[in-house]
């Protein structure tokens, strides 16, 4: 197939780009480099040295033989640029991670929330918009979130996607109906992947669009086979307390000897799957289209759930690292469970790497290897979801006072 990922210089773009040349696709990446110049903008770099896109490009033809090409397209303002291009390359699918992915990050500022507002759906829909205006049939893969549902729980598995209801007719009787799992985002960042929802739903629904959405949890991990190839093709290692997860920052923290940071209880629950499973999910998913005129196809890509408290547990045991308890710069409940269902994948071929088996090659073959390059200044995690929480959020586990880049 030949294959547009757009966002493939990012965090998940960039190993399913390998993954894909690597099947033999013929892979394009359609980035504007902005996680780059977020990166100067926080006074932060990835852990993992990086080399320029197109440095990552002629390593994997020079190690490979096959060619990834790179566009330089803002999809959120370049529309009609985005439109030519899709009319001149015509591709077979489309990966959208096109998308400021950091929940901290959107919270920041009103100049952030709006960023991560335009950014995020006018990309969304200006693919939409372009796919419907040219004719290309290209199945749209869209990585979404967890995040989407929210953390909250009724005692119930999450469905994929979609639920069944019951509605009471004005005569009295019940009648059944599908709808979208209710919606209930906790950042700014979240809620543009609910709205990205509803535009889907809108255009496979209008226009016949084949669309699949993957509400992901937390990757974790670094490397994939592909990226293992050679040490420039590495992927990004967040560990800033706007854009680092929280296992990536455990991890960090536990190799430079800093105290794993639990907000508030550690009671939240989260979705976790390795970077490894995230390429074999899309990989799985670009080979199982919904048809034209079907509905959004929705799968729940995660492997397994934890605490906050206990994964900081389970990582001090491996490290020996000390834990700190502080205020959650987030507004959210203190204790959640997340049941979730999954099955979609599992039945497709999934045989997920789990947490047990490779954090601690994680924390030996990356975060000590590349602890050097740690700016210490940059691991709290300070952006806070009010005003009111951002007078609790003061001092990090060294006794500095923490203050927002903004």
């Amino acid at each position: 197939m030949k294959i547009a990922v757009l966002g493939g210089d990012g965090f998940v773009g960039w190993p399913t780009a390998l993954h894909l040349s690597d099947q033999g696709h013929e892979v394009h990446i359609v980035d504007n480099l902005s996680r780059r110049w977020i990166d100067t903008e926080l006074g932060v770099q990835s852990l993992t040295p990086m080399d320029s896109i197109q440095e990552r490009t002629r390593i994997w033809h020079e190690e490979t033989g096959r060619k990834i090409h790179f566009h330089l397209i803002d999809l959120a303002r370049d529309y009609e640029v985005f439109k030519q291009w899709l009319v001149e390359h015509k591709p077979d699918a489309i990966i959208h991670f096109a998308e400021q992915r950091a929940a901290p990050y959107s919270m920041k500022s009103d100049r952030h929330k709006n960023y991560t507002v335009n950014n995020n759906v006018n990309a969304t829909h200006n693919v939409l918009n372009a796919l419907v205006e040219t004719g290309v049939d290209a199945h749209l893969v869209h990585l979404g979130t967890m995040g989407v549902y929210g953390y909250s729980t009724i005692g119930a598995a999450i469905p994929e996607g979609y639920l069944p209801v019951g509605i009471e007719t004005l005569e009295g009787d019940t009648v059944s109906q599908e709808i979208l799992y209710p919606s209930n985002p906790g950042s700014i960042y979240h809620m543009t992947k609910c709205l990205d929802q509803l535009l889907f739903q809108f255009y496979a629904k209008n226009d016949g669009l084949r669309i699949t959405d993957l509400h992901q949890g937390i990757v974790w991990g670094t490397h994939t086979e592909q990226t293992r190839k050679h040490p420039q093709l590495i992927n990004r290692f967040d560990y800033d307390g706007d854009y680092g997860t929280v296992l990536n920052r455990f991890l960090i923290q536990a190799a430079i000897d800093y105290p794993l940071t639990v907000h508030g209880t550690g009671g939240q629950t989260r979705a976790f799957i390795h970077i490894q499973d995230s390429v074999r999910c899309i990989e799985i998913a670009l080979n199982n289209p919904p048809k034209a005129g079907e509905k959004v196809e929705i799968f729940n890509q995660m492997t397994e759930t934890h605490r906050v408290r206990d994964l900081a547990e389970m990582i001090s045991k491996m490290t020996g690292a000390k834990v700190a308890y502080l205020p959650n710069p987030r507004k959210e409940a203190a204790e959640n469970d997340l049941i979730v269902k999954n099955d979609k994948f599992l039945g497709l071929g999934l045989d997920p790497i789990t947490l047990e088996e490779g954090l601690l090659d994680e924390v030996v073959d990356v975060a000590k290897k590349f602890a050097y390059r740690v700016d210490r200044s940059r691991v709290p995690a300070v952006s806070a979801w009010t005003k009111d929480i951002a007078k609790t959020v003061e001092k990090d586990p060294e006794g500095k006072r923490l203050k927002s880049v903004s």
